[in-house]
Formats: C-alpha cells, structure tokens, sequence
C-alpha cells in the first residue's frame, strides 16, 4: 500500500535482510533462544505493519465516505430550497400566460406572488432586514446618499432603495438606504 508521501510501505523481508542479527553460533549458550527473540519480534513486527496498513485503509474510506456524505448533505439542501421557491416560479408562469386582465387585478396578482415568494424565503430562513426609519448600522446598511432633512432623526434611514437579507445570523446582502442629516440637530 502507497503511502500519501509517496513512498512505499516497507516490505517485511527486506526489513529481514537489512536488520539481519548475525547468525547464532550453535555452540554460543542461548543461540536458540535468541533465534526465537528474533522469530518473535519480526512476528510482532509484520502484525504491527499489518494494522498500520489497514488503519491507513480504513481512514481513507472514513475520508472519502466523509467527503460523499457532505456533497450529499449540500445537494440535500439545495434541492429542498428549490422544491420551496418552484410554486412561486408557478405562480409567475400561471400569471403571464392567463389572458390580459385590467390592472388593478394584476397588480393583486402579483402582490399575492411576492407575498408568496416572500413565505418561501422564510421557511428557507431568510429574514428581510428592517431598515426604514432604524437607526443607520454599517454592519446592515450600505449607504449610498445623505439626504437634509427634518422628517427623520439625525443618521437614521430615511429611505429604503433595495431590501436587504439574511440568513438565519448571517448577511446575505445589505439593505441600500439613503440616511437622513440633520445640519440643525446635533
């Protein structure tokens, strides 16, 4: 088995050859318990590279099966926002393709649409991000005029130009506002 460095697992009896013990003389006392040592300790050696061998198997299935199991909970996730934004998509087709009707019932049309698509969005977490008339935070509002004026409190919102959104805690996008000064009030 390949290691991840490139190199290949020592093979037990080159490992045999080169930590070769020189060999016993007969008439040494204990040259037969040392052949025996030997025996013993290259056993316990093959069954040690054995385990590593298979542990390295097994944690490279752990890792792969780990990998498989996270594309799958992403593809999981995906499909169920979908499943959650496809009425909506069924709404706006049902709309254009009925026969042209007066405005006004178009217009109820598509605000039932938006309310729709707005549940959605909900269900899948994301909130509006109220922004009108709040105090100006930079971590959920992107400025992008001062506007001099009395009808609202100094570096408060004055007026929403694009909604923003999260997700549960996090900032998908902020809302774009324009904010109120008041030269006079300080």
């Amino acid at each position: 088995m390949a290691r991840d460095n490139g190199k290949a697992d020592p093979d037990p009896q080159m490992l045999d050859a080169e930590h070769e013990l020189p060999a016993a003389q007969p008439e040494a006392a204990g040259g037969a318990e040392l052949q025996e040592e030997l025996e013993r300790t290259r056993q316990e050696r093959d069954a040690l590279l054995d385990r590593l061998a298979r542990l390295q198997a097994e944690f490279d299935n752990f890792r792969k099966r780990s990998q498989r199991e996270q594309q799958d909970f992403r593809d999981y996730a995906l499909a169920e926002a979908i499943k959650a934004l496809l009425p909506v998509v069924d709404s706006f087709d049902r709309a254009l393709a009925g026969p042209a009707r007066d405005s006004d019932e178009f217009h109820s049309g598509i605000e039932l649409i938006n309310r729709q698509f707005h549940d959605a969005l909900a269900k899948l977490g994301v909130q509006p991000i109220a922004a009108k008339g709040e105090p100006f935070d930079p971590n959920l509002h992107q400025a992008v005029q001062m506007v001099e004026t009395d009808e609202a409190e100094d570096h408060h919102v004055f007026d929403e130009l694009q909604r923003g959104y999260r997700l549960k805690d996090r900032l998908l996008r902020p809302a774009m506002v324009r904010v109120a000064t008041n030269p006079g009030k300080k």
